[in-house]
């Protein structure tokens, strides 16, 4: 007899996942190695310590182990907002009169408001363990460096944020969040780098780009001493520290005996897709199950549906290694949309692989109908989604109206990633009807593919 399924499914704190799972040591088609951008040699870990903490640096390279220990540090500071529940959106169900089952992991019951946390506590850990006065990092719409803040203040470490310019200025109150918990907080480009100036010189009036924040952040870690560079997506070390996401939902939906036919997230570096999908991937790529995977990103910065899969810088400024990856041109400078934290020019290695391997797909959707689908939700599950989760909304919604149509009765599973508290100038501008729909042309996209090295 099946077991009767609550509205939000909690894990006993014993239930926890104590390790992370490197869904790179079960792919058959490994993720292509970094590059020095000098000598196009791969990366060695004496060069990526120069900018990356040591312990961070070995668990990029590292593409055969397939589980690290969380330190127990690390799992003391997750008990405070974890685990988080997984909901099943019965409301949303009802309301769409769809025989879909849908459920979300929802990542937004911290002060961070999102899944950044999962990486931020664990940088700044091994930043703290190595004797380092602080770190440097970039945000675009604000979670990450909310969250790095949060848990550089924990550890009593410095922490300074360059934040694209168009997001500092939309979100005033996700910028003093980051200074209450004592970061310093840039727009970016800014005057205070070499980097920021050249940027500035070559795009007077620039509202920035995530890539230009990472040159910034990276010139500045490298430059001072006792600092070194975080980041809160695209590289393979971020991604492992979320899989604490994907590996609760998992031991969560194991625990009713509930199977999913797909599971939805959005895409923007691929950090909290990643998380999400990971331990679900490492199954079918192990032939045990088979699942529907949809990666979400906005039509405006289109990276996996639009982009090139090639070596390209991670930074505007091009001081990063290159990296092999699905990209849009480390020239690109997306639209001041109001998906911030998905307006990356590139997509993670690991993601780019499984995409290219054909193991998961990925759709564009446009501002004004994510909007639509997050109020949609928001008026019957009560939670207020952020702009990058209503990404995974809208297909999520899709997907139950193509069931609805079909009588399929599939379960969906998508992630929740933060909350949209600190987003009203976007929901503003969706209800007062200014909002615009920005697809970029060939002609966009074009100067971003003829910068790739």
């Amino acid at each position: 007899m099946s077991k009767e399924i609550p509205y939000k499914i909690y894990l006993e704190e014993n239930e926890m996942p104590k390790q992370w799972y490197n869904v790179r040591a079960d792919m058959e088609h490994k993720p292509a190695p970094l590059l020095n951008p000098a000598t196009k040699e791969p990366m060695t870990l004496a060069e990526l310590e120069q900018v990356f903490c040591t312990e961070l640096a070995k668990q990029e390279l590292d593409d055969t182990t397939p589980y690290f220990d969380i330190p127990e540090e690390i799992l003391d500071f997750y008990k405070m907002y974890r685990p988080s529940p997984l909901v099943r959106a019965y409301c949303l169900e009802k309301k769409l009169d769809t025989p879909a089952k849908i459920y979300y992991k929802f990542e937004g019951n911290n002060t961070s408001g999102s899944h950044k946390l999962n990486s931020a506590i664990a940088q700044a850990y091994y930043a703290k363990k190595q004797g380092l006065k602080g770190v440097t990092t970039e945000t675009g719409a604000g979670q990450w460096g909310t969250a790095l803040s949060m848990a550089c203040s924990y550890l009593d470490l410095d922490c300074k944020v360059y934040m694209v310019k168009c997001s500092y200025e939309q979100k005033p109150f996700r910028r003093e969040v980051m200074r209450t918990y004592g970061a310093s907080v840039t727009p970016s480009p800014s005057e205070d780098t070499e980097v920021g100036r050249k940027i500035l010189a070559e795009h007077p009036g620039t509202t920035g780009s995530l890539g230009c924040a990472i040159s910034e952040a990276v010139e500045v870690a490298t430059h001072t001493e006792g600092y070194r560079y975080v980041l809160g997506s695209v590289l393979s070390q971020v991604l492992l520290h979320q899989t604490v996401i994907g590996l609760e939902t998992k031991i969560a939906l194991d625990k009713y005996d509930i199977v999913p036919d797909m599971i939805i997230g959005c895409a923007g570096g691929g950090s909290n897709l990643g998380g999400l999908i990971s331990p679900f991937m490492g199954e079918k790529i192990r032939g045990e199950k088979d699942y529907q995977i949809i990666a979400v990103e906005p039509a405006s910065c289109p990276s996996l549906t639009r982009g090139k899969y090639a070596y390209d810088f991670c930074d505007t400024g091009k001081v990063c290694p290159l990296a092999k990856m699905y990209t849009l041109g480390s020239g690109f400078i997306p639209s001041p949309n109001h998906a911030g934290g998905l307006r990356y020019h590139g997509m993670s290695s690991i993601l780019s692989q499984l995409y290219d391997d054909g193991l998961m797909e990925a759709r564009s959707v446009t501002q004004t109908e994510v909007f639509e689908a997050a109020e949609k939700f928001a008026r019957v599950e009560g939670i207020l989604p952020a702009p990058e989760s209503s990404h995974a909304i809208k297909v999520a919604i899709d997907e139950a109206m193509k069931c609805k149509e079909t009588g399929e009765e599939k379960t969906i599973v998508f992630g929740l990633t933060g909350t949209g508290y600190f987003d009203m100038y976007a929901y503003e501008s969706f209800h007062d009807g200014t909002m615009r729909d920005y697809v970029p042309t060939d002609e966009d996209l074009k100067p971003g593919f003829e910068s790739l090295p």
